[in-house]
């Protein structure tokens, strides 16, 4: 089956394994590559506790390092997990859904290291591995060509973004604001798009949290909702040499850290981190050609109420979870994945000039067919 030959729309699943370290989501869309004309079931599984130290113990290494090391097994387990959030959400739909098997599985792995700036980026999981078992062919490895032509490889998800938004007016912005928080902005022509890593989303937030507290996450950001911001340490963290580059830029976990919060209480660097944050995306639209007439927040800080509260009250312009718009803000990553999948095969740009540096319109990605 030559799948680059298919026309019309094609039934597509997307996996994305967050920088948050949480866990996997998987999502599923019919689109041609160019619009989506149907949203299906998705899925989210957290990784196990055991996994997961293991998963973030790589990513540290990776960083200290700066070398594209990563564990064979660690590998193999990180693809099997994805395939077990597959055939959990297949055997879902094959139990009474009405969606058809996908003719295809974007599948983006796991970010262990990422540094465009010395040609460098990783995305740890074995594509043979999850087509074989699957049965199903498999997308992967959508930043690598970016990277080399001179490209940040990152961030990805404003092509699907500029789909998604093609009918509201402009300009808009899209945040996501996951481990790390990025921004589409979209200007008046749909195909005016610029993107960049405005700095941390969730990342160091979810890390201050652990290590203070224990707990994996600040639930509905009622502890930094009882918290003091220390202006001083806040300014400190705003002085990074990150915010004064020019976009397209990005961003790799490890490039911000919790030791300027030595000392504080958990509430405190909770508000303080919070609030850089809100200061970070705040800069992020300023650079932006036009303000937007609205922001639509996706990603997992939308969840946190005081983290959204504190952003309406900064941003110029109405700020709006994307479920206003009748999309799963948990899924839009996954989405964007089975999106690009479809984009791949049929040799259609994933990234541009405006959205990551790259010197022209690149496709991207790798198909890997199932042995036989």
């Amino acid at each position: 089956m030559n799948l680059s030959n298919m026309e019309g729309p094609i039934v597509s699943l997307g996996l994305m394994s967050g920088t948050s370290l949480d866990g996997i989501d998987a999502a599923v869309i019919e689109t041609d590559g160019e619009i989506v004309t149907d949203i299906g079931p998705s899925l989210s599984i957290p990784y196990p506790d055991e996994f997961r130290a293991w998963l973030k113990a790589a990513v540290e290494r990776a960083a200290q390092s700066n070398s594209l090391t990563a564990d064979a097994t660690l590998i193999r387990e990180l693809t099997s997990l994805h395939i077990v959030c597959i055939n959990k959400l297949l055997d879902g739909e094959e139990e009474g859904g009405k969606w058809k098997r996908p003719k295809i599985i974007g599948f983006h792995g796991h970010t262990t290291l990422h540094r465009p700036e010395l040609r460098i980026t990783q995305q740890i999981g074995d594509p043979i591995q999850m087509a074989n078992e699957t049965l199903i062919p498999v997308v992967s490895d959508f930043r690598t060509l970016d990277v080399k032509e001179g490209g940040q490889g990152a961030p990805l998800a404003p092509v699907f973004h500029a789909s998604m938004l093609r009918s509201k007016s402009r300009p808009v912005v899209i945040v996501n604001i996951g481990g790390i928080s990025n921004i589409t902005w979209i200007g008046p022509d749909p195909n005016d798009v610029i993107a960049f890593d405005t700095g941390p989303g969730n990342g160091l937030m979810d890390a201050w949290i652990e290590q203070t507290t224990g707990k994996r996450f600040d639930e509905d950001g009622q502890l930094s909702a009882q918290g003091i911001v220390d202006q001083s340490v806040l300014d400190t963290l705003l002085d990074h040499s990150y915010f004064k580059l020019k976009y397209p830029k990005s961003l790799d976990r490890s490039d911000f850290s919790i030791n300027a919060l030595e000392g504080m209480s958990p509430s405190d660097g909770a508000a303080t981190l919070l609030a850089f944050t809100v200061n970070s995306i705040v800069a992020g639209l300023k650079l932006c050609p036009n303000p937007p007439e609205a922001l639509y927040v996706t990603g997992g800080g939308r969840h946190n109420l005081t983290l959204m509260s504190q952003l309406s009250v900064a941003c110029p312009c109405q700020v709006h979870p994307i479920e206003d718009e009748g999309w799963n803000g948990d899924m839009i990553e996954a989405q964007a994945f089975a999106f690009m999948a479809v984009r791949s095969l049929r040799n259609l740009p994933l990234t541009f000039t405006n959205t990551t540096g790259a010197r022209s319109p690149i496709s991207g990605g790798k198909l890997s067919y199932p042995a036989g």
